[in-house]
C-alpha cells in the first residue's frame, strides 16, 4: 500500500491550495478515503472523508464551506481543494484509507496514512 501526497506549500491567508494523493497497492475505488492534519505540537485532527464512489462527503466543522474533498477512481487519486485558508489550517496533511465504513468522522489507524505534505498559511 502506498499513499503519496503532494501540493502543499506556503500560502498567504485567504489563498488556496489543492492537495493530491496518489494511491497504489490496493483497490482504491472500494475504499473510503480521508484527509487528516496535524499542527506542530498538537494531535492529529480528522478533516474530511469521501465515500468509495464519491457520492458522500463529510467535513469537520472548521473547514465546511472552504474545503472540498474529491476523488478520481480512474486515476487512483484523492484531492483536497482548500480555499480561504487561515493560519489555523497550517500543518502536515495526510491522506488515509478509511477502511471502517462506519467511522467516516474518525481518524484512521496510523498505518493507513501516507507520509504527508506540509501546508503553511502565513503572511
Amino acid at each position: 500500500v502506498q499513499l503519496v501526497e503532494s501540493g502543499g506549500g506556503l500560502v498567504q491567508p485567504g489563498g488556496s491550495l489543492r492537495l493530491s494523493c496518489a494511491a497504489s497497492g490496493f483497490t482504491f475505488s472500494k475504499i473510503h478515503m480521508s484527509w487528516v492534519r496535524q499542527a506542530p505540537g498538537k494531535g492529529p485532527e480528522w478533516v474530511s472523508t469521501i465515500s468509495s464512489g464519491g457520492a458522500s462527503t463529510w467535513y469537520v466543522d472548521s473547514v465546511k464551506g472552504r474545503f472540498t474533498i474529491s476523488r478520481d477512481n480512474r486515476k487512483n487519486t484523492l484531492y483536497l481543494q482548500m480555499n480561504s485558508l487561515i493560519p489555523e489550517d497550517s500543518g502536515l496533511y495526510y491522506c488515509a484509507r478509511q477502511r471502517d465504513f462506519l467511522a467516516a468522522r474518525e481518524i484512521p489507524p496510523r498505518d493507513d496514512w501516507g507520509q504527508g505534505t506540509q501546508v503553511t498559511v502565513s503572511e
